[in-house]
């Protein structure tokens, strides 16, 4: 029993796409954690400066 050829496409794209969602899932990943980095390094020098603010008119 063989199958049509078309089929063989069929299963090719089936797993192409998978494999691209995947990929694509994890380099979003990547850039969430690079920008959640990048705002918490922005707080913490925010939180440092007010700290500094604060401790010069003491």
């Amino acid at each position: 029993m063989t199958l049509p050829i078309w089929m063989y496409f069929v299963v090719a794209g089936i797993f192409a796409s998978a494999f691209m969602t995947i990929k694509s899932a994890k380099e979003e990943k990547q850039m969430e954690v690079e920008w959640i980095e990048k705002e918490g390094e922005v707080y913490i020098s925010r939180m440092q400066d007010e700290k500094e603010r604060r401790r010069q008119f003491s």
